[in-house]
């Protein structure tokens, strides 16, 4: 008996968490993390710096997407994000969305 709240527990746990590695998934898939990682800069910054920087920005995700599919530089420095034509923008969207979302 005490091991049903368990088991709803780590499901309710799994349900919670599956769109936060839906999304990391999808950044795999799309080569994301070979510039990218979540808490670290590599040739990228971080994307909890990205979600940090671009915080309460109404126009962020509109405007975040077009760079992960037209690329861009100046923003974090002077290597540039080259333009990425393997990402829709459905998919941009998903994914700075997701990005937006770290804390």
């Amino acid at each position: 008996m005490k091991l049903f709240p368990a088991l709803a527990l780590v499901a309710a746990a799994a349900t919670v968490s599956a769109p936060a590695m839906a999304d990391e998934a999808l950044a795999k898939a799309k080569n994301c993390l070979a510039c990218h990682a979540v808490d670290k800069k590599l040739v990228g910054p971080a994307y909890k710096d990205i979600a940090a920087k671009y915080a309460g920005q109404k126009d962020a995700v509109d405007k975040l997407s077009a760079k992960v599919i037209k690329g861009g530089v100046g923003a974090w420095g002077q290597i540039p994000m080259p333009a990425n034509a393997q990402v829709n923008d459905a998919e941009a969207k998903k994914l700075v969305t997701w990005i937006l979302g770290l804390k």
